[in-house]
């Protein structure tokens, strides 16, 4: 009966649309739900967003993105002074310091996709390619949510132990 009961409510949650976290490990690094938004047609440029994980006793150092959907990808940073938002390369990366994680959000940190070659669609995935100066470099799909979404569909649940 448990088990009856418990495939119906995963099936009832696999239907909803919940997105569930998807997660990559390289080193000592978790690299936690990549995703990026759909773009209206014509848009140029688009953002991702994910949660890098350093497990490790010493700092490493996101240097670079790279995708084959883009013109350009930069590491970025969005911040607001004096009541006026700027937007930032880092040319010189994200430090990820030891033991602790940096949130690439909206707002914030974030992958900078220039020169779209084509709209992100909902439900599709995005293949990034980040290099780290420590752990190496991985590649890693970014899924594309809707339009107007703020941050992933289960925050609480895009970590690992």
């Amino acid at each position: 009966m448990f088990k009856r009961i418990l495939v119906a409510a995963l099936l009832t949650l696999a239907g909803s649309g919940l997105a569930l976290a998807h997660e990559y490990k390289l080193g000592n690094l978790d690299i936690v739900h990549p995703w990026t938004r759909a773009t209206p047609a014509g848009a140029k440029t688009g953002g991702g967003y994910l949660i890098v994980i350093n497990k490790a006793a010493t700092a490493d150092r996101l240097v670079s993105a790279a995708s084959d959907v883009a013109g350009k990808v930069e590491l970025h940073q969005m911040a607001v002074k004096d009541g006026v938002m700027t937007m930032q390369p880092l040319p010189d990366g994200v430090a990820i310091p030891a033991n602790g994680k940096v949130e690439f959000k909206p707002g914030g940190y974030h992958v900078m996709f220039i020169d779209l070659k084509a709209p992100f669609k909902k439900g599709n995935k995005v293949k990034v390619h980040l290099t780290f100066e420590k752990a190496g470099a991985t590649d890693v799909d970014f899924e594309v949510a809707g339009v107007g979404e703020t941050a992933p569909a289960d925050p609480d649940h895009m970590h690992m132990n």
